[in-house]
C-alpha cells in the first residue's frame, strides 16, 4: 500500500521542535551578547575619557601652564565595577517608575477594570508567574508594554488597546507582555536605555558650552587689556573648545553605540515573547490577528498621543510606532536607526509558523 501524505509529512513534522529549539538558542545567544554588551559600554565609556585626558587633556594642561605634569590619571576597577553595576542594578529595580509615568500610566484596581484584570491573572497563572500589577494609560494610541521583574512587575494597556482588540487578542497581548517579565527582558530594556540618557545628556552639555563660547565671542568677549590677559585668555578659549569637543565626540559615539544595541536587544526579545505567548495562549493565530490589528491601526493615531510614548520607552511597545503612515521628522523614532521591533509581517509568518507545528 502506498504512503500517505500524513506518512510523507511526519519526518518533516518531527523536524519542527528541533528546528524551534535551535531558534530559541540563537535568540537567547543573541540576547545574551547584547546583554553583555549593555553591561562592558559603560566601563569602555569611562575608559576612553580616561585615555583622552591622558593623551590630550594633560599634555593640553602642560601647554596651557608652561610646566610639565608627572603621572596619569587612574581609575580603580573596583570602585569604577561598584559604582556602574550598582547604578546598573538601581535603574533594574526602579526604572519601571520612570517608564511608568513617561506615558502616563496609572495602577487600576480589579474593581475599576475587573476583566482586564482577571484577563491578567488568567494569563499570569498560564505562564506560572505571579500575577503582575495592571496599569492603564488614557490614550488613543492602542499598545501594551510591561515593566518590572516576574515579582514585581507590572503590565501596561491603553485604553484605545481594550477597545480595538477582541478579548482573544487581548489575551494574547497580555501573554506577549507576562512573558516578558518570565524572561526578565523588561527590566533589562530599561537598564540599557541608562547610558544612551547619560551619553545624550553629556553631548548636549558639551553642545551648549561650544555655543555659549562661540556666542561669547561673536560678542567681543574675546577683547584684551594686555599681552598676558590675552594669552591666558586664548588658552582658556583652547582648553574649553578642546575639551567640549572631544567630550560631545566621545558622547555622541556611545550614544550611537548604545542606542543601536537597544534596539537590537528589543528585536530579539519580540521574537521570544512572541513565542511564548502563543504556548501561553495555545493560540498563535490570536496573537497574529492582534499585531495586524495594531499595526493597521497605528497610522490613524494622532500625533499628539505619539509624541507622548515617543522616545526611549517606545523599544518596550508591543507594537512598533514605525509603522505609522505619516512623516513628521521630529519624533524620535524616525531616525537612521534600525526599527525597535521586528517586520510585523515576519512576526506574523513566525507565528504562522507556530500555528501549523501546533496543528
Amino acid at each position: 500500500m502506498s504512503p500517505s501524505i500524513a506518512d510523507l509529512l511526519r519526518p518533516l513534522r518531527a523536524l519542527a521542535p528541533s528546528n524551534r529549539l535551535d531558534r530559541d538558542q540563537r535568540l537567547r545567544l543573541r540576547m545574551a551578547i547584547a546583554t553583555g554588551l549593555v553591561v562592558a559600554l559603560p566601563f569602555a565609556f569611562v575608559y576612553a575619557f580616561v585615555f583622552l585626558i591622558n593623551t590630550v587633556g594633560l599634555p593640553l594642561l602642560e601647554w596651557a601652564n608652561k610646566r610639565p605634569y608627572t603621572g596619569e590619571v587612574y581609575v580603580d576597577p573596583i570602585l569604577l565595577a561598584v559604582v556602574v553595576l550598582g547604578g546598573l542594578a538601581v535603574q533594574y529595580r526602579y526604572g519601571s517608575r520612570t517608564v511608568l509615568r513617561s506615558v502616563g500610566g496609572r495602577r487600576v484596581s480589579a474593581d475599576e477594570y475587573p476583566e482586564l484584570h482577571a484577563a491578567v491573572t488568567r494569563v499570569a497563572a498560564q505562564a506560572d508567574v505571579p500575577k503582575p500589577d495592571v496599569a492603564v494609560a488614557h490614550t488613543e494610541l492602542p499598545n501594551a508594554f510591561a515593566v518590572g521583574t516576574p515579582g514585581n512587575g507590572t503590565v501596561v494597556v491603553t485604553t484605545a488597546l481594550l477597545e480595538t482588540l477582541d478579548d482573544a487578542e487581548r489575551d494574547a497581548v497580555l501573554a506577549h507582555e507576562v512573558a516578558h517579565l518570565a524572561n526578565r527582558d523588561a527590566s533589562l530594556m530599561t537598564v540599557a536605555w541608562v547610558l544612551p540618557t547619560v551619553t545624550y545628556y553629556l553631548a548636549v552639555l558639551a553642545f551648549y558650552v561650544l555655543y555659549g563660547l562661540f556666542r561669547f565671542l561673536s560678542f567681543g568677549g574675546g577683547g584684551s587689556g594686555g599681552n598676558r590677559d590675552g594669552r591666558a585668555l586664548a588658552v582658556g578659549i583652547v582648553v574649553i573648545t578642546v575639551s567640549a569637543v572631544l567630550t560631545l565626540t566621545v558622547s555622541a559615539m556611545f550614544w550611537a553605540g548604545s542606542v543601536l544595541i537597544h534596539r537590537v536587544l528589543s528585536r530579539y526579545r519580540e521574537y521570544a515573547a512572541d513565542q511564548a505567548a502563543a504556548e501561553i495562549t495555545g493560540s498563535p493565530a490570536a496573537l497574529a490577528s492582534a499585531l495586524e490589528t495594531l499595526d493597521e491601526t497605528m497610522p490613524e493615531v494622532p500625533e499628539r498621543d505619539l509624541r507622548a510614548f515617543d522616545g526611549g520607552a517606545e523599544a518596550l511597545y508591543v507594537a512598533p510606532l514605525e509603522s505609522r503612515a505619516f512623516g513628521d521628522k521630529e519624533l524620535v523614532s524616525t531616525d537612521v536607526f534600525p526599527e525597535t521591533h521586528p517586520p510585523t509581517r515576519e512576526r506574523v509568518r513566525r507565528l504562522g509558523e507556530l500555528a501549523g507545528e501546533t496543528e
